[in-house]
């Protein structure tokens, strides 16, 4: 109920004419392609009013968050093909329910994000600076 009543509640005051921007306040940018990821399945991390997980951090897939996330009972890393999941491994792109990221934050696993690629209605429940602190450096 408590994540039905948080994605009624982060849907309010969007617009289809909106370009949706990230939490830097600027235009939101893809995600992930491969695999394809994002609640519409279009690549970026965008909620509506039928997306009650409120799929809205760019999270890179990390062994110790795979683990995790299975052991509360969504194993990301399992393929499924009737749904055309490909199974995620660790290094890979995806739309993280903000409330398990926050909840995997708070115990000190939460994976990397990509703050481009972050919805802005992540914060409603987690600060940009939190954020900040778990960004996405990539390996030059």
């Amino acid at each position: 109920m408590l994540m039905i009543l948080i994605s009624v509640l982060l849907t309010i005051g969007s617009s289809a004419n909106e370009k949706p921007k990230n939490v830097l306040g600027t235009e939101l940018q893809s995600c992930c392609t491969d695999p394809m990821t994002g609640f519409y399945r279009d690549g970026y991390c965008q909620t509506g009013p039928r997306d009650y997980g409120v799929h809205t951090v760019c999270a890179i897939m990390t062994e110790e968050f795979l683990a995790y996330t299975s052991s509360c009972g969504n194993d990301l890393s399992t393929p499924n093909p009737a749904y055309g999941f490909p199974g995620l491994k660790p290094g890979d792109g995806w739309c993280l329910c903000v409330s398990r990221w926050k909840e995997a934050m708070d115990k000190g696993i939460a994976p990397p994000v990509v703050l481009e690629g972050c919805h802005e209605k992540s914060l409603t429940v987690v600060s940009l600076s939190d954020l900040k602190t778990h960004e996405f450096t990539s390996k030059k």
